[in-house]
């Protein structure tokens, strides 16, 4: 169960762009409010226009079953209407979620029957219903509080006027310097009240809107479900963190009501935002809401399954979510932060809903660790084996070309021919040497198959063969076959696989390493003439056997193994040809 922890009002005043009279006056949200209020008026009037026409039209004609067409074409306008009228609460900065894609209903009944059934279907009818009343109601106090400024702070053109004179019963009133200061001050007061009307409209409306024209829970739930489920594929299948990120931050801020949603480190590093229509983080001492508070780090962050509501200045609220790792990985995740308009409140199962979302950043961040712990190790042990390649084959092969060329110098003047044989074993073991150092050059440099190509990289590890081990190689190795990276990739290690156990397992003197192709097909086969194995035994080489095959497999070919005791092994891989591949790949 998620707690949601009340953060309360911060130690210092939040709101001290309030501070002087003119405050509500210079807030840009009193300008959105009264944008509204003049927008409310035509708005209602146009919808229940629409509205009446429509139903009208029905009941008129229902003895003639036109009717039942306009009774549902109103219950489509009130549902369609909805969808404007939550446009338009936008002004006020009110957003709604965006509506998740619904599920076949059975055509037009059941849509009829799903949208009688939701309850939002008649709370948004009742938004159209009040809309005009009550936009008419506020007209008439603004009208009365905007005549009473531009009497006020007219009052030096008018009352000053002689041409105009002021009759009250048989008294003609004709005001002096210090009545037209008050009433210039009354002017500017009402101006002052206007505004904090203004302000206070804003927020009844704002309030109206996102209890009436809101979603339902279980439309909130099912948008909450497809973005989990786009979350968690992100997750599984990204490969990149900062895109990965980008996209929780999108799918928490289109499957909620928040404004704007980020993820920050915990030392206040932001690692993904997703700020909808607002602009760029300003400085803290702008207008509106603070939206420095997104980034930053926090004094007091929430403990892990909290969320933490915080009021901010001018009615706004943030909520901070833990991004959670496990306890092996170690250190602190950081947040995700939801910036949330004036008068909306997220719910418990909104923050829920982002607690989720959070988890799966953590889960993308500790993905990553692993993966680089992994390659860290994966390097390791990649220095490990070259070490003892190294120390087992060159190494060897140049403590052996120094005792062969010690041995020819002492003996240059007195033995020519103990000589002469040094010096060939000294270039044998160097020409062996130069082969092992290419063998193991290749075996680094994964793009080494892609340059030189299946035959090229099958004749050097056939060379790395027979120098090392002393095996004889009969390489039938002629043009390059028509096949696509991946499956010469595959064709190599399995080559390379077999020819190790080859070495390892069967005792062989010789081997015979073959590539050929046909219309269809590419071939590689290798045999040897070592003592050979119960191919249906279990534990004889399982492990390298079943890695082949799966090789085989992912290059859409087929792995074939035949052997038999003192007979030897014949291994032989089966793969697709795919023509024109082989000079694709080869081209620069």
């Amino acid at each position: 169960m998620i707690r949601v922890m009340d953060q309360g009002r911060p130690p210092q005043p939040t709101r001290p762009a309030r501070a002087h009279v003119l405050a509500e006056l210079l807030d840009p949200s009193t300008y959105r409010a009264a944008a509204y209020v003049l927008l409310s008026v035509p708005a209602g009037a146009l919808v229940a226009a629409l509205l009446t026409a429509t139903v009208l039209g029905g009941v008129l004609t229902l003895p003639v079953l036109v009717g039942a067409l306009f009774l549902i074409a109103a219950l489509w306008l009130v549902t369609a209407l909805g969808d404007v009228q939550r446009a338009l609460t936008g002004v006020l900065g009110v957003r709604f979620a965006r509506a998740a894609p619904g599920l076949s209903s059975g055509g037009l009944l059941g849509w009829l029957g799903a949208t009688l059934a939701e309850p939002a279907t008649y709370r948004t009818l009742l938004f159209h219903v009040i809309q005009l009343p009550l936009g008419l109601i506020c007209w008439v106090v603004l009208a009365a509080l905007l005549a009473a400024v531009v009497l006020g702070l007219g009052a030096p053109l008018w009352a000053l006027n002689t041409s105009v004179p002021l009759v009250w019963n048989e008294w003609t009133l004709r005001p002096g310097p210090l009545a037209i200061t008050g009433l210039m001050l009354t002017g500017a007061g009402a101006l002052i009240v206007t505004a904090g009307v203004l302000n206070l409209m804003g927020r009844m409306w704002t309030r109206l809107g996102a209890a009436l024209l809101a979603q339902d829970a279980a439309e909130a739930a099912r948008r909450e479900v497809i973005a989990l489920r786009r979350a968690a594929g992100r997750v599984a299948l990204g490969d990149d963190l900062h895109a990965t990120l980008r996209d929780l931050t999108v799918q928490a801020r289109e499957a909620s009501t928040a404004d704007a949603v980020v993820l920050v480190t915990a030392d206040g590093t932001l690692l993904a935002q997703d700020l909808g229509f607002l602009p760029d983080l300003p400085g803290p001492g702008a207008a509106g809401p603070d939206l420095t508070a997104l980034a930053g780090p926090l004094t007091r962050p929430p403990a892990p399954g909290e969320a933490s509501l915080t009021p901010l200045r001018g009615g706004a609220a943030l909520a901070t979510l833990p991004v959670t790792l496990p306890a092996s990985a170690g250190g602190d995740g950081g947040t995700l932060r939801a910036l949330y308009a004036p008068g909306t409140r997220p719910g418990a199962d909104e923050l829920a809903f982002l607690l989720s979302i959070a988890d799966h950043a953590g889960t993308a961040l500790h993905a990553t660790q692993l993966i680089e712990r992994a390659g860290a190790r994966a390097g390791e042990l990649e220095r490990a084996r070259l070490a003892r390649e190294l120390h087992d084959s060159v190494a060897q092969a140049l403590y052996g070309i120094t005792l062969g060329a010690k041995t020819a110098r002492a003996t240059l003047e007195r033995d020519p021919d103990r000589t002469r044989q040094s010096l060939e074993y000294t270039i044998r073991l160097a020409e062996g040497g130069v082969s092992e150092m290419k063998a193991l050059l290749f075996s680094l440099r994964p793009d080494a198959l892609e340059e030189g190509g299946l035959i090229a990289a099958l004749t050097q590890h056939a060379h790395a063969l027979e120098a090392r081990h002393g095996l004889t190689v009969h390489a039938d190795l002629r043009e390059e076959p028509d096949l696509s990276p991946d499956a010469q990739a595959a064709a190599y290690r399995v080559a390379q696989e077999a020819l190790h156990n080859t070495v390892k397992h069967a005792r062989a003197r010789a081997v015979w390493l073959s590539v050929t192709q046909d219309a269809a097909h590419v071939t590689l086969s290798v045999r040897d003439d070592g003592r050979g194995f119960d191919v249906n035994a279990q534990g004889r080489g399982t492990l390298g056997q079943r890695s082949m095959r799966e090789r085989a497999a992912g290059a859409g070919g087929t792995l074939l193994v035949r052997s038999a005791a003192d007979q030897g092994t014949l291994v032989t891989l089966t793969l697709p040809r795919t023509p024109g591949a082989a000079d694709s790949g080869s081209a620069p």
